[in-house]
């Protein structure tokens, strides 16, 4: 097997010297780092993971907890776009990610902080799970560097979607195109869905306009069939809204089928709008009017503070980042004035 002091005396160099070039190091020259690298690659050099992983105390490898009630894994749009990014992030900064098992699927019956421990993961980001879990709440109360995404834990990073400044900027724009009957369909109780909830209500204050009950429903995200149901059923009001806000744009899909179903045209018979902005989105007729989440940034800066947490403890800032994303107008909503 080839070592790095075998590389260093065919480069006629340290083995210092070969092993700041293999790593990257700043204080080495571009040229050297270059000569280095082809010499133990004609060499036939892997390096040692376990050495590594002896001599830094540390493993590189992150664990992902991930799991939503919908059980839509990877296939879940927005999440499959942060995690895609945190995967990018982490591993040009020399890590791998491993996915944490559902505790209730494993034969050894260990808890996530349990499988973690025994992964030996130098930290874990967490997104969509039930933070009642005891589960949860033991892996975010332990040592071990963890980063929550679209939810905040006292004494934990956070990487946030700006979830009211979102929200916001869609009602905006609904209440500038005339709208006044906006009806929102919800997702379930979890930190992402009160932001967007209180921030609708807020508005509708600010603005002088009645939050009527029958207005705000409840769905699952990413429910297309349940949100299409409501849908009907707000269509049947005596005074059915101008305009349906969804929770996400799958459940936005659902209803503008069930529109569709009714003989009804969009947005000249009703406005829609959804929030995500998820590829299909845009290949919609007409094109639906929704919210781009910054999947890039959202899923880059948890890796981004996941790693500095690992390896830069005491200068690491715990807070919670809030990223913002964008509005896209579409037409699925009308302009009543």
């Amino acid at each position: 097997m080839v070592s790095m002091k075998d590389i260093a005396a065919a480069c006629g160099v340290s083995v210092a010297t070969v092993s700041k070039a293999l790593n990257n190091h700043s204080d080495i020259g571009e040229e050297t780092k270059a000569m280095v690298k082809r010499r133990a690659k004609e060499m036939g050099y892997h390096p040692n993971f376990s050495a590594r992983a002896l001599k830094t105390n540390k493993s590189y490898n992150l664990g992902v907890l991930y799991k939503d009630d919908a059980g839509s894994g990877l296939t879940h749009d927005y999440f499959a776009q942060v995690l895609e990014n945190f995967k990018v992030t982490a591993e040009n900064s020399g890590y791998d990610i491993t996915f944490l098992n559902n505790s209730k699927l494993r034969k050894d019956k260990m808890s996530y902080l349990e499988h973690s421990i025994y992964r030996g993961m130098d930290g874990v980001m967490i997104a969509i799970v039930d933070y009642k879990d005891p589960e949860v709440i033991e892996l975010l109360q332990s040592e071990l560097p963890v980063v929550t995404i679209d939810y905040v834990f006292n004494g934990r990073i956070s990487v946030m979607s700006d979830n009211v400044g979102g929200m916001k900027s869609l009602l905006e724009y609904i209440y500038q195109q005339g709208h006044r009957r906006i009806a929102y369909i919800h997702g379930e109780d979890s930190a992402v869905t009160s932001n967007r909830l209180s921030t609708y209500y807020r508005f509708l204050e600010q603005h002088g306009i009645e939050a009527k009950e029958e207005y705000v429903r409840e769905a699952k995200y990413r429910d297309s069939f349940t949100a299409g149901q409501i849908t009907n059923e707000l269509l049947e009001l005596r005074e059915a809204p101008s305009c349906i806000l969804y929770p996400d744009d799958f459940s936005a899909i659902g209803g503008m089928n069930m529109i569709k179903n009714r003989g009804l045209k969009i947005p000249q018979d009703i406005s829609i709008a959804g929030y995500d902005d998820i590829l299909i989105a845009s290949q919609l007729d007409p094109r639906l009017t929704t919210y781009h989440q910054n999947t890039t940034d959202i899923g880059s800066a948890a890796a981004r503070e996941l790693i500095n947490l690992i390896e830069k403890p005491k200068s690491t800032i715990v807070k919670a980042y809030t990223v913002e994303g964008k509005l896209i107008k579409g037409e699925s909503v009308a302009r009543l004035v």
